[in-house]
C-alpha cells in the first residue's frame, strides 16, 4: 500500500481554499468541470489571490469578472 503523502498546513489551507473558490465558481453558474479546469489553468493566479488574503468568493467574483 502506498505511503499517503503528508503536506505542509500551509498547502492544505491553499487547496481547502481552492475548493472553496470553486464551489463559487460554481454558483455563478460555472459547472464543476469548468470550474476545475479553470483553477488548474490559472493556479498561479489563484495562489497569488490566496496569499494577498481574498476571500474565496472574492477570487471567484474576480475570477467570474475578468
Amino acid at each position: 500500500m502506498a505511503k499517503k503523502e503528508q503536506l505542509d498546513p500551509e498547502t492544505e489551507a491553499l487547496i481547502a481554499w481552492c475548493i472553496e473558490v470553486e464551489k463559487h465558481l460554481v454558483a455563478g453558474g460555472a459547472t464543476l468541470e469548468q470550474a476545475q479546469e479553470h483553477i488548474e489553468e490559472e493556479v498561479e493566479w489563484f495562489t497569488d489571490q490566496f496569499y494577498e488574503g481574498l476571500t474565496p468568493e472574492e477570487a471567484a467574483k474576480a475570477a467570474l469578472n475578468g
